[in-house]
Parts: C-alpha cells; structure tokens; sequence
C-alpha cells in the first residue's frame, strides 16, 4: 500500500468513525419499565409487544429518528421498579421512559423519574393520586383511563343492567382500592360486600363460597392478569357464570381470553378498547398483531401501541430533539394522532379523557370473542383531574 492509498485509507476509517458516531448521537434512547414477569407478566409483555409492533412498522424510528428501546422488568415490586428506573436514566441515559403496569410500582417509580428530567409516558397504569394533585408537567398517560375513570364505566354498565344486590371484589393494592372507590361513584346501591384478596393470590375457592352465600344478585369483579384466569375458571366451576351474572373490567381481555377461552363466555367487561372497534387503525392493528405475536391484542398492547404512535408525531414535531423537554411537552399535549380506540385527547392533567363500552364474551368457533355491545360512557373525564393544579 503506498502512502497516498494508506492517507486515503485512514481519512475513509476516520470519515466512518465520525459518520457512526454522529448517527450513535441522533439515536433517542427509550426506556421500556413494565411487570414482565410473575401472574402479571402477561400484561407487561402485551405492553411492551404492542409498543415493538409499532416501532417495527417505523423501521425502528419515531419522528424519523432511530430508537434504541431499553427494557426493564420491574417484577411488580416498587423497590425494584425504583431501582430499574434509576439505572435506565443514569447508566442508559434514556430521554423518555413508557410502559407502567401497575397502580402500585407507578407510585413508587414516577417521581424519581420526572424530577430527573426524564418524560415519563404510561401506557397502563393511571393512580388515581397521580391524576389528581400529584400531576406533574413531564407525565403523561395514554391508557385506557385511570382506575376511577373506567371502573366508573363499569359501575354505570351494573346500574344501567338493573342490579340492585351486588357483590365486589379486587386486589388489595393501589389499583384494586381505586377500582372498588370508581365502582360505587356510579353504582348508586351500597354493595353487599366488598372483598379484598392479596395481591397475587391464585385460590378464590373460600371468597367464591362466601360470596355464594352472601345471595347477590350480580358480582363486580377487578382481577387482571393470572388472577383472572384462575378467578374465572374457579367462578365457573362453581356453577356461577351464567348462573349468576359476572360483569369484570380489566378480568377477560386479550391477555386472559385465550387461556379462558369458553370458560369465559358469558362474562360482561367495561373497556376502552375491544379487538372489534371498527375503524381503520384499528383493523390494521389487530392483523398486524395476531399475524406477528399469533393471537388478539389486549387493552394494554392497543394503548402501548397508542404511545408509540404519540411519540412519533411529538418527536416529529420537535425535529428529533428530545432534550427540549418543554417543546416536547407541548408536542405530547397535542395528541395529534390516529387512536386505535377512536378518540382519544388529554385533559388538563395530561391523563386521557377516554371512551368506555360493554363487551361481552361471547361463543364462536374458536372457542369464544370479544364483542362490542354499547358505548357506555364519551370523552369521559377522571374526577381527580380537577385536583390537578396544571392547565
């Protein structure tokens, strides 16, 4: 090699370092922090697939800029989702971090996150605290409504259906309290009982036999994940569904039916999303789903995929520079893009004003679907955010 061939060789490596260390430095750095493993994981996993789907589909950009995503599993413990977060924004140096799985971790995990200056966008977990005088200007939530938003559907659907005995039951933890206080802000009868299991717990046998007992006429369940299924299957083999009418939010969904299948129908769900909203975002996204990942996406998978799609129209707007934490801010505000629940905008608190409606399990030659039967509740608003002092 002669010296003029060499300079020219080591001008070319030098030209590729640069060029490669500039497109390292435009890369935006997202960090994924959601419940990936244990009874919850499936709800995790469908957050964080319908997020990938999307990415996938944009050539691994948002607004045009290439993005790295950083996943980290919380394992539903606040001290561990504490932890993951402060190693995504201190060693991983993520800009923006999603995901969120539940009520409790998000309490414990989004203050350290926004008071580093990092944009926190949930996609499922909405504390009802959080919503309210805990807001802050760099959190933002695109799911399907906080706790009190859409267990308020659910206890309007129980009002509009007649029920005047019913007996309720969820979790005990952030999410699950907030699910029974929505609950009786619309069902305008005392319930007959209100139940609260361990979180995790995995064996309903003595409350199904308690609640027997009790003589409702209707039961009012939250149960997401593992729970679910385990409760569903328990209250069916009772002799209960379609005995004595089940109506669930967050229980029979696409992360439990296909474990259910028609060991579910019968049950009656509040939602914000249902795999049969007929609009064109939406067909596309459910082939796009099942084609992918081989079954129906969930409420989680459609919001995460909702957030995805947020993200690239702010980032877009800010040109990729992501670092302006004002003018993305005001670009996330927006919520200028194509929902595929429909519609879809922020209120003041930057929680989502949100659509509800009745889906029914319903039997069809796989086994059993998700059907929609009625819209419940439109624009619908969370009663905390008039706590929240943002405007």
């Amino acid at each position: 090699m002669t010296k003029n061939t060499r300079t020219r060789y080591l001008k070319l490596v030098l030209l590729g370092a640069v060029l490669a260390a500039a497109q390292a430095s435009a890369q935006v750095k997202i960090g994924f922090l959601g419940t990936l493993s244990g009874p919850g994981g499936a709800l995790g996993q469908d957050q964080y697939d319908g997020f990938m789907l999307a990415l996938a589909q944009k050539d691994n950009k948002l607004g045009g800029v290439p993005v790295q995503v950083v996943k980290a599993d919380d394992r539903l413990s606040p001290d561990l989702a504490v932890q993951a977060a402060r190693k995504l924004i201190e060693d991983d140096k993520v800009s923006i971090i999603t995901g969120m799985t539940y009520g409790n971790v998000m309490m414990a995990a989004a203050k350290p996150i926004t008071s580093a200056g990092v944009v926190l966008l949930s996609s499922n977990a909405s504390p009802a605290p959080l919503a309210g005088g805990g807001c802050t200007p760099l959190m933002f939530s695109v799911s399907s409504g906080t706790m009190d938003q859409i267990n308020e559907s659910g206890g309007q659907l129980t009002q509009d259906l007649g029920y005047k005995r019913v007996y309720v039951m969820a979790p005990n933890y952030q999410a699950g309290r907030d699910a029974v206080e929505g609950f009786k802000h619309t069902y305008r009868q005392q319930p007959v009982d209100e139940v609260y299991t361990p979180l995790n717990q995995l064996d309903f046998s003595a409350e199904i036999a308690q609640l027997q007992a009790a003589n409702p006429d209707a039961v009012y369940v939250f149960y997401p994940g593992g729970q679910a299924v385990n409760f569903i299957k328990q209250y069916r083999q009772a002799g209960l569904l379609g005995k004595l009418p089940l109506i669930s939010v967050a229980t029979v969904d696409g992360t439990t039916l296909p474990a259910l299948r028609d060991t579910a129908v019968g049950a009656i769900t509040a939602s914000a999303y249902s795999p049969d909203l007929d609009n064109p975002q939406n067909r596309q996204f459910v082939a796009a789903f099942k084609e992918k990942y081989g079954r129906i996406p969930s409420m989680y998978a459609a919001a995460s995929y909702d957030a995805a799609q947020l993200l690239d129209v702010a980032m877009r707007k800010v040109g990729g520079n992501v670092t302006d934490k004002n003018a993305l801010r005001a670009a996330l505000k927006t919520a200028d893009f194509k929902s595929v629940r429909g519609n879809f905008k922020f209120d003041t608190n930057q929680f989502g004003l949100v659509d509800f409606y009745r889906v029914d399990v319903v039997k069809n030659a796989a086994g059993a679907e998700l059907a929609t039967r009625s819209k419940i509740k439109v624009d619908y608003r969370s009663r905390d955010a008039g706590q929240c002092s943002m405007k």
